[in-house]
């Protein structure tokens, strides 16, 4: 199936399956795509978040219009830092932000459990790296897109371009079905991988 893409320059649709690598600097305001993508032709989505915790996950979507009951968010931080938890059914949490197996565990269960046209915000690959390193967030990667290929869903994986070295970029790439770079001045590219 065939999911609209709702990114500036970029095509009309992309198959499902399709992984989308978004390149940013660390400065670039990265939210708007993020929400354009989860709210446009999208049944459920899920947002994994190893920035930011799901209370600030869901102020995001509250202030970008973005339909939240369609959305499950999984929380990397909260437990690791010892604050305080809400609970939810569309909420999960894993121990740390480099719980690689814990959070393709819960993208696999949603990926399961849902159905439709499916959509994943990886928010972000770079801090998993920070947390976890390079070779275990490109492992993440590659497992992920192959989750999204089984379960005909796509995916948008924040990479930033300012801390990782050119052939480390270029390895994040080869995952990828399309690429979307962002500027500081908010210009976007979008090319094949």
């Amino acid at each position: 199936m065939d999911y609209e893409l709702a990114i500036e320059g970029g095509p009309a649709s992309i198959p499902g399956g399709t992984a989308v690598l978004l390149l940013h600097p660390s400065t670039a305001e990265t939210d708007r795509i993020d929400t354009d993508f989860l709210k446009t032709d999208t049944d459920r989505f899920l947002v994994i978040s190893t920035r930011t915790t799901a209370r600030e996950v869901e102020q995001k979507l509250n202030y970008y219009d973005v339909d939240e009951s369609r959305a499950d968010v999984l929380d990397a931080l909260s437990v690791d830092r010892g604050y305080s938890r809400r609970g939810s059914e569309h909420i999960r949490y894993v121990s740390s932000p480099d719980d690689v197996d814990g959070i393709i565990a819960v993208a696999e269960d949603f990926l399961n459990d849902t159905e439709g046209k499916r959509r994943v915000s990886f928010d972000s690959i770079t801090e998993l790296a920070y947390y976890a390193d390079e070779e275990r967030a490109l492992d993440a990667l590659d497992r992920l897109a192959a989750l999204l290929s089984e379960h005909d869903a796509v995916g948008l994986f924040h990479v930033s371009t300012e801390v990782h070295d050119p052939d480390v970029i270029e390895r994040f790439r080869e995952h990828a079905g399309l690429v979307v770079e962002l500027d500081d001045d908010g210009s976007v590219t979008v090319s094949d991988a």
